[in-house]
């Protein structure tokens, strides 16, 4: 993991996602170590902290060590990205896509 993506877990989702989205969205990336378009997604998700930080928070969450958050979200497919804006699901993209991609839904929600 990177020292840019903070690892929540099951017993911080709530403090460091639900809580931290009330002064500004998070995105959350659900992904798992044997997912290979999740690793193919960290750079570009690396990239979007980088570049949005102060704007966004960026977390990721292991959905295997993490059931509890996973089943609660419906996360059906990996990598999924959810971004939380006051508390609540904003937005959600599914699957490995292009940084213009996730950037463009992003912007709306920190614009």
């Amino acid at each position: 993991m990177s020292d840019i993506l903070q690892a929540v877990t099951d017993a911080s989702f709530e403090a460091d996602v639900i809580e931290a989205s009330k002064t500004q969205p998070v995105m959350v990336d659900f992904w798992a170590d044997w997912c290979r378009p999740c690793h193919m997604l960290t750079p570009t998700v690396e990239e979007i902290a980088r570049e949005q930080a102060g704007k966004l928070k960026v977390v990721k969450l292991n959905v295997d060590e993490n059931m509890n958050v996973a089943g609660k979200f419906s996360i059906r497919g990996i990598p999924t990205l959810l971004v939380f804006k006051g508390g609540q699901v904003a937005d959600q993209i599914v699957g490995a896509q292009s940084k213009e991609q996730i950037t463009k839904i992003i912007e709306r929600h920190t614009s």
